[in-house]
Order: C-alpha cells, then sequence, then structure tokens
C-alpha cells in the first residue's frame, strides 16, 4: 500500500540536497534512531536540528523561515523537520500543486480526521518499542516471534484505520483522501484481516512445528519447508479412538547437545519464514512511517493556518501559472512571519505585476519595502509546496526557484570587504539560478558608492532579465532604479511606500517613479525632536521657493502612528 497524499503518483519526496541520515530514518520509520542521532549531536554539542545547505540557509535567513516552520510546528520537533524539508522542496508542476492544495483544502475542513490518522500512524509505530528489541544475534525462532507479536499490535490499527476509512469517505473530496481511503477499504477488507488472523495464530504453533525436509549428500537434511498441520478433529482426543502410529524420538531433560540440535533444525526450517514475516512487518511499519510523515506536513499546515485564524489575518489558495505566463499578482498579500512578532494585524499589499520580469522597489526608510520583498518570496515558497499563502488573494508563476540576496553585516573574520562578500554570494546565486527563476534582492550592492554599486547592480539586473528570471529589488540607490525608469521598459513595475502630506506613512506600496530624496531630513526631525521648519510663502524669496520645490513633501512633522 501506498499513501501518496503529497504526491499523486509517488510517496514523498525531497530536494537531494535536503536528504541525509535523519530523512532516511524518517521515512524508516526508525525513532529509536532518530533519538541516536539527536543524543550524538547533543555529545558532539551540535544543534538538534540539522543545518540547511549554504543556498536554503540563506533563503531560511533572508525570509525569516525559521518563524514560519516554528508555528507550523508547534514545539513538536518532528513536524518542524517535516515542515522545513517539505517547504524547500517546491512542486514544479500546477496539476500537483493542484493536487496537494485539495488535501489540503480536506484537511482545513476535517483537522480532527487529520489529527486521528496521525495518532493511529504513532500508535502502530510504536508497536516496535512496545515489544521490545531483539538481542544480538538473534536466531529465527527469536525474530518470528517478535515479528508476530509486532503485526498482531499492528493489525488492530489497521482495523481501526478501515473504520475510520468507512465513516470518513464520504466527508472528503479531494483526489488524494479519497483514493487513500479506497484503497484501504479494498485492500483492508474483512476476508484480508481475518486470513492475516488466522496465519499470525498458525505461526505461534501453539500445536507444534511441522515441517519436510529431504536428504542431501551425506544424510544432511536440505530443502527444509514448514508445513501447515492438519486440522485436527475433536474425536481425535478421544482415549479409544485409534491413532495412525508414527515415529517419534524422546529427548532426555538434561540432554543440552540433543536440545541444541533440535533447535538447529527448527531454525532451519523457520528461517524462511522469519524472513517473510519480518519482512511483512518492515512493509507495515514502512506504510504508517511514511502516513505519519507526509500527515505531518498537513497537520502543520492546519496549526499555522489555525494560529493566523486567532489572529485575524486572511488567508486564501493561491492559483498557480504555467511557468512562463509571466503572471504575479494579489491582493492584502502581508508577511506572514512578521505578524508572530506584532500584536497588531500586519498592512497587507496590492501587487499588479502580471507581465512584469522587473520590479524595482524605492523609497525612505521603514516603509514597509523589505517587508514586500519577505512577503512575495513566502508567498511563493508556500504556494509551490501546495499551502495558502497570506494574503486575500494571490497568482504567480511556478517559478524554478527562490533566490535572495540581501545585505549582511561586516564580516567579523575581517577575511575581505562587504562588497567582496556580496559579489561571492552573487556569483554562487549566478551558478545555481537557472531560466523562470525569481531573485528577491535587499539594498544589494549597496555596501559601495552609489555610482559603482549602480553599475554593478545593472549589470547583473540585466543579466538576470535577459536569462529570464524575474527580479525583485529594494534599493535606495536612485541612480540605479531612476536609469532602469528613464528606459520605459514595459516588463518593469516601479513601487515606493505610500506617503501621505503629513508625513506619515501607512506601509503600502503604491506605482510611482523613483524620487531622489528618501526623507532625510523627517528622520532627523522625528529622531532628535527637531522641530517642523516653518511653511514657504512668497515673502521667503525666489531662492526658497525653488529650494522647496526641490525638496517637496518635507517639513510635513513627525510620524505618524503605526499599525505595525
Amino acid at each position: 500500500m501506498r499513501v501518496q497524499l503529497l504526491h499523486r503518483d509517488r510517496d514523498i519526496a525531497v530536494e537531494p540536497e535536503l536528504r541525509d541520515e535523519v530523512f532516511e530514518a524518517m521515512l524508516d520509520g526508525e525513532l529509536f534512531a532518530l533519538a541516536n542521532i539527536r543524543r550524538r549531536r547533543e555529545r558532539a554539542k551540535e544543534p538538534a536540528v540539522p543545518p540547511l545547505p549554504p543556498r536554503y540557509a540563506e533563503l531560511a535567513q533572508d525570509l525569516e523561515l525559521d518563524t514560519l516552520w516554528g508555528a507550523m510546528a508547534g514545539g513538536d520537533e518532528f513536524l518542524l523537520e517535516t515542515a522545513r524539508r517539505v517547504v524547500l522542496s517546491s512542486l514544479r508542476d500546477r496539476d500537483e500543486i493542484a493536487y496537494r492544495q485539495d488535501v489540503l483544502a480536506d484537511c482545513l475542513a476535517q483537522r480532527d480526521l487529520v489529527a486521528r490518522l496521525y495518532e493511529l500512524a504513532m500508535e502502530a509505530l510504536e508497536a516496535d518499542r512496545k515489544v521490545g528489541t531483539l538481542w544480538h544475534n538473534a536466531g529465527p525462532a527469536a525474530i518470528l516471534r517478535r515479528s508476530v507479536q509486532v503485526l498482531e499490535l499492528q493489525v488492530g490499527v489497521l482495523e481501526r484505520l478501515r473504520e475510520v476509512a468507512e465513516q470518513h469517505a464520504g466527508d472528503v473530496r479531494s483526489e488524494g483522501l479519497s483514493r487513500f481511503f479506497a484503497m484501504v477499504r479494498d485492500e483492508l477488507n474483512d476476508d484480508y484481516l481475518h486470513s492475516v488472523e488466522d496465519h499470525l495464530r498458525r505461526l505461534q504453533f501453539k500445536r507444534g512445528l511441522l515441517q519436510s525436509a529431504e536428504l542431501g549428500q551425506g544424510d544432511k537434511g536440505r530443502n527444509y519447508v514448514v508445513r501447515t498441520p492438519p486440522d485436527a478433529h475433536w474425536t481425535q482426543y478421544l482415549p479409544f479412538v485409534n491413532r495412525t502410529p508414527g515415529l517419534s524420538f524422546t529427548i532426555p531433560p538434561r540432554d543440552e547437545s540433543g536440545f541444541k540440535a533440535l533447535d538447529e533444525l527448527r531454525d532451519r526450517g523457520i528461517n524462511h519464514v522469519a524472513d517473510a514475516v519480518g519482512r511483512s512487518a518492515d512493509h507495515v511499519k514502512h506504510f504508517f512511517a511514511m502516513l505519519r510523515l507526509e500527515l505531518a506536513f498537513y497537520l502543520s499546515c492546519v496549526n499555522l493556518h489555525e494560529q493566523l485564524e486567532a489572529r485575524g489575518e486572511p488567508t486564501c489558495r493561491p492559483e498557480p501559472a504555467d511557468l512562463g505566463r509571466g503572471a504575479l499578482a494579489a491582493a492584502g498579500l502581508y508577511d506572514v512571519c512578521l505578524t508572530f512578532h506584532l500584536e497588531d494585524r500586519v498592512v497587507g499589499n496590492d501587487l499588479d505585476a502580471d507581465g512584469r520580469s522587473l520590479v524595482m522597489i524605492t523609497g525612505a526608510n521603514q516603509g514597509g519595502k523589505s517587508t514586500l520583498l519577505r512577503s512575495l518570496g513566502l508567498a511563493q515558497l508556500m504556494m509551490q509546496c501546495g499551502m495558502f499563502v497570506g494574503a486575500e488573494a494571490f497568482g504567480a508563476d511556478v517559478c524554478t526557484g527562490v533566490f535572495t540576496h540581501y545585505k549582511r553585516e561586516e564580516d567579523a573574520a575581517l577575511e575581505g570587504g562587504k562588497l567582496d562578500e556580496e559579489l561571492r554570494r552573487m556569483s554562487a546565486i549566478a551558478d545555481a539560478i537557472a531560466p523562470g527563476a525569481m531573485l528577491l534582492c535587499n539594498e544589494s550592492f549597496a555596501s559601495t558608492n552609489e555610482r559603482e554599486g549602480s553599475e554593478i547592480a545593472r549589470q547583473v539586473v540585466r543579466a538576470m532579465l535577459d536569462r529570464q528570471i524575474r527580479v525583485v529589488f529594494v534599493t535606495h540607490m536612485y541612480d540605479l532604479a531612476h536609469g532602469f525608469h528613464e528606459q520605459g521598459l514595459a516588463h518593469a513595475l516601479f513601487l515606493r511606500p505610500e506617503r501621505r502630506p503629513d508625513g506619515q506613512r501607512t506601509f503600502r506600496l503604491l506605482e510611482g517613479e523613483p524620487l531622489p530624496t528618501s526623507f532625510g531630513e523627517e528622520s532627523y526631525r522625528r529622531i532628535f525632536g527637531v522641530p517642523a521648519a516653518p511653511a514657504l510663502s512668497c515673502a521667503d524669496g525666489p531662492a526658497a521657493g525653488r529650494d522647496r520645490a526641490r525638496r517637496p513633501d518635507r517639513g510635513r512633522g513627525p510620524r505618524g502612528p503605526s499599525r505595525w
């Protein structure tokens, strides 16, 4: 049996870079292996959560994905690890995304059902712990006995799983859950479960072991086969019934060598049986491990959705478009991670960038530029892993990857300047990025003077656009933004923070050409408490009027209250 709740045609798969011993243990349901890995890392003073590869580590840092994963996990380490790997393993097919979105819609509508299925998977995986582990060099008899005990516990869980499938088959609409419940009902029918229970009862050999063998060279046994004992009729237990005579022997109570030889004969006969039963137990365990792993993602999504609901934040089902369509539009898009750091609701933004491969965002600090950039990155990742998005509406192309290039603090090791570090990271991105990707830049190349920084950024942006890569660039460099704006590019969109006449920021970004000012005087007066400059009049003279025209919207007073 296969779960196939995350993919239509296969069980869970993650990016190759994210596969390691932790994920392999998760796939096999090795709870003890996971515990051993954690203990080993604790002894080595390593982080409990395995580090991400460099590209994913930068993406997680820039988009604050740890906050997202923490909210999804709700304190559960297994949910945290599953959320990390699934979110970073983006889907690139619209149909696959829609398949996962449908399953998630059922999970959000039937939250108790998801929790019940997850509990059943956990109970089945705990069967190994309840039965206990095998000692070193355990023989076939011990392996068979333990496997039978594990299967008996697992069969009980399978019966309850079928009951859940029968009760809720009509409550789900998605292809994934409907097919899963149909598979459980068909393959775990009464006849099958009764047959399994009968085999497990026989494998306990309460009436003794019946096996056959052939004589080989040197009168040694070969081709040992365990036989099904004939069903005994009740008349055979009557004392006056004639029984067919047979050959037999008796081992004296103190004949240790005789008992050892008999055990060896028994082990030769049941060796293949023990192997088959052990494989069956492992198969059932792997099924429940996969069920737990795939349900863990949906359960973490339910956790996140409940928290956003409690905060009054909207969510929507995004609409993915085929690669190359150039779709990118949103209504009420907000930073999901930011909402967990604030008491009030986060200000959302509307965006219409359909057909725009370049989005340039300029304007003063604290206007919401970086927040919108992070919102776009989060929304793209959440959409492509089949999740909902923090917005009233969102639609975008399915991209081949999301890459980020954010400014960093000064190198503490003094191995190079900030510009060298930025260029090295951009070079690594250029080696890994592919056509159809999305590149998010936040104040890139601002560590040098504006002329050089603008030229470097301009060359990078042009190269990316030539490779059909969508670029969203937040910058204070007027020369860079103005230069692209003057070209009148049809595929470029320019945004800047809304600023009211009184100087108050709304944290919304509107379409508009880049401005040469960042309103530094306003920040100076607000922070140092300098009163606003008086309004100009005709009496101030023509020179003052010209100066006022060059500095529009200055002297409007302190910043107003913020929703953040």
